[in-house]
């Protein structure tokens, strides 16, 4: 689970530098989250 947290926290912040914007940056890195939760999940579920 850390090391999913670790790699979740990479991605989110290579999405802030994407888009180098600081106030779509709220709305930009809830959708990476979302995006990223549902995308974890599936592996969760794909490998359990």
């Amino acid at each position: 689970m850390r090391a999913q947290t670790k790699r979740w926290m990479k991605s989110v912040i290579e999405t802030a530098k994407t888009a180098q914007v600081s106030l779509p940056y709220n709305r930009a890195t809830r959708g990476a989250r979302a995006a990223e939760m549902r995308s974890d999940t599936a592996k969760a579920r794909g490998v359990a």
